[in-house]
C-alpha cells in the first residue's frame, strides 16, 4: 500500500505545483482560437486562446482564470502540453482525457501522451470536482468548433 500513496502523494504535488505556478498563463493578443468555459455550479472560469502556425499546427497557447486547484491545473496542464498539435490531435488529446474521466483505463501509448496530465485522473475519485477537471477541456472543444465555423468546416 506504500506505493500508490507516493503516486497519489506525486499526483497532488503536480496538481499544486500547475495551480501554483501555471504555465501558459495569460491571452494572446491576436488569436485563431478562443472561447470561453465557465461552470455555473461552482463558479470556474477559463478562457483559453491558441495561435495556430502556417501549417495549422499549434504554435502558441494562454489562458486565464478563476476558480479551484483542479480546474485551474487542469488548464495550465492542458495549455502547456498543446504546442506542435495539429487541431485533430487536439481534439483526439481532448476525447481522451475525457475517457479518462469516465473511468477508462489508459494504453502505455495514451499515458505517454499525456504525460504529467496522468495526474489529474484521481479526479475520479471525486466525481463532483469532475466538471472541474474537464473545463478547460470542454473549453478547447468550443474553441476548435468555433473555427471550424469561420472556417467553413
Amino acid at each position: 500500500m506504500q506505493m500508490p500513496d507516493r503516486l497519489d502523494d506525486l499526483y497532488r504535488d503536480i496538481i499544486l505545483d500547475h495551480y501554483r505556478r501555471p504555465r501558459k498563463q495569460g491571452l494572446l493578443p491576436a488569436p485563431d482560437l478562443q472561447s470561453t468555459g465557465f461552470n455555473p455550479f461552482c463558479g470556474d472560469q477559463v478562457v483559453l486562446t491558441i495561435s495556430l502556425d502556417a501549417d495549422g499546427r499549434i504554435s502558441e497557447t494562454g489562458f486565464e482564470g478563476e476558480g479551484c486547484s483542479i480546474s485551474q491545473a487542469s488548464a495550465s496542464m492542458l495549455a502547456s502540453h498543446l504546442g506542435g498539435q495539429t487541431i485533430e490531435e487536439a481534439e483526439a488529446l481532448v476525447q481522451t482525457f475525457k475517457g479518462v474521466m469516465q473511468g477508462d483505463e489508459l494504453t502505455e501509448e495514451e499515458e505517454d501522451a499525456l504525460g504529467d496530465i496522468v495526474a489529474l485522473q484521481g479526479v475520479r475519485e471525486f466525481p463532483i470536482r469532475i466538471k472541474c477537471a474537464l473545463l478547460g477541456w470542454t473549453t478547447l472543444q468550443d474553441a476548435i468548433a468555433d473555427y471550424r465555423k469561420t472556417q467553413g468546416g
